[in-house]
């Protein structure tokens, strides 16, 4: 996790947990003026959108007081929803047994797109199964996660 997003979980995670909600993960994406600063935020009982403007009218606040980002951008709360991003280690252990889209920062064995099923955690590697072979990625050279929804 880059350091400016450790500072911005660092600062909200706090105000997040204290609204009663969890924060799921931060993504800052920097953009020049069309910068996007995303927070996902759940709940047992789910997210509506109530939530949503109630978490940011209060991030909002403490952004503006402490600043953080130096250049402009959007703030957006959300829930992480069906296609759920995966952050955390804790977060891959919760959904094993699901299928997941992950794409790499850097290819791993000749490639940089994984789809398959989460198989669970092994220390920092996610383990992933694809068309019968078993696939152990860092956690750090994944650039994005997420749950492939099923509809039955």
């Amino acid at each position: 996790m880059s350091s400016k997003l450790e500072q911005l979980q660092e600062l909200l995670s706090p105000i997040v947990e204290a609204l009663g909600y969890q924060c799921w993960g931060i993504e800052f994406f920097s953009q020049g003026r069309h910068s996007l600063l995303r927070v996902y935020i759940d709940h047992e009982n789910g997210i509506l959108i109530e939530d949503c403007e109630k978490v940011s009218r209060q991030l909002s606040g403490v952004l503006d007081v402490e600043d953080p980002i130096s250049v402009e951008y959007t703030l957006e709360v959300s829930s992480p929803g069906m296609d759920r991003p995966l952050f955390t280690l804790e977060q891959f252990a919760r959904h094993a047994g699901e299928q997941v889209r992950i794409k790499l920062r850097v290819p791993f064995e000749g490639r940089r797109n994984f789809q398959g099923l989460l198989r669970g955690i092994e220390e920092q590697d996610v383990v992933v199964v694809v068309e019968d072979h078993e696939y152990l990625l860092p956690i750090e050279t994944i650039d994005k996660a997420n749950i492939v929804p099923r509809f039955e």
